[in-house]
């Protein structure tokens, strides 16, 4: 039995390579996963999401009535329209992302 190949020995050393760095991608890996799964636990429900839609909503749309000026009256039954649309859209959102 002679001395290894070429290509044994280039085999040799990819396979030690990808053995180091499963292991630190492993050892690395740890803080990580740990941190996917604090992401992935549910976060708060409908209930609250409803609560933060409608305070985000209400506040929105007294701004956006201040800055109206004169159009107010005129634009009130489309503000009103748009409040519960505005409303249902944020507070799915909310409930989503959180």
């Amino acid at each position: 039995m002679g001395a290894p190949s070429g290509d044994l020995k280039l085999f040799g050393l990819l396979t030690l390579a990808a053995l180091a760095i499963i292991g630190l991608l492993g050892y690395l890996g740890a803080p990580l996963v740990a941190e996917a799964s604090a992401a992935l636990a549910p976060g708060i429900g409908l209930k609250t999401a409803t609560l933060w839609g409608f305070g985000t909503t209400v506040v929105l749309f007294l701004l956006f009535a201040l800055v109206a000026g004169d159009g107010l009256l005129g634009e009130l039954p489309f503000m009103f329209g748009a409040f519960f649309t505005f409303f249902a859209i944020l507070t799915l959102l909310i409930a989503w992302i959180f």
